[in-house]
């Protein structure tokens, strides 16, 4: 599995993972079956929106792998600061990224990044350690925490924190607003 080398789509590679785990992962409104048929599509789905090759075949065991690596992840996306991402972060990769090496895949694609183990690692070992590598990049370049989960209750949906500026609450424009406006009305006196 690939995607472009992570240096220069870091923010790909950290939106990947946002999106992997909003479909392995459980919240608000969305608890996808294991290794169902419509997890499979999911994942598959995200990963073709994603620049990897048609011919990605998703095991059972790799659902139960990258299911795994994105409760992993979570952590990074959970952390209260940058302080805590960049630990969770380091200690992701200690424990999985090898040497830093180039990779073309055969010629199938142009040169990029891995530290995983090889171009065939198991899918778990690829978002593990492409996804750190990237949200690593993130984090390094804005010096704040390179992800987060919705603040709105009823979305919690992954993000990747790639914008400038302040740090990121919602996931999108559409989660924020909706969050205003219920706040707004909230606070409204009965019967105004």
């Amino acid at each position: 599995m690939d995607t472009q080398g992570p240096l220069g789509s870091a923010h790909d590679a950290a939106q990947r993972a946002a999106d992997l785990l909003a479909v392995l992962l459980p919240r608000p409104g969305y608890r996808p079956e294991p290794s169902s048929p419509a997890e499979r599509a999911a994942v598959t789905e995200v990963l073709l929106a994603h620049g990897e090759p048609e011919s990605t075949e998703l095991t059972a065991a790799d659902l139960d792998g990258l299911r795994q690596a994105a409760a992993d992840l979570l952590a990074v996306f959970t952390a209260p600061d940058v302080n805590a991402a960049a630990d969770v972060i380091n200690g992701l990769l200690a424990g999985r990224a090898h040497p830093p090496r180039l990779t073309s895949h055969h010629g199938t694609s142009g040169w990029h990044l891995h530290v995983d183990s090889s171009d065939d690692a198991p899918a778990a070992e690829w978002l593990i350690t492409s996804s750190c590598l990237a949200l690593a990049v993130l984090l390094a370049e804005r010096q704040a925490p390179p992800a987060g989960i919705c603040a709105s209750p009823s979305c919690r949906k992954p993000f990747a924190n790639v914008g400038r500026g302040s740090p990121r609450r919602y996931c999108s424009t559409a989660c924020g607003t909706r969050e205003r406006v219920a706040a707004h009305r909230a606070a409204r006196p009965a019967g105004s």
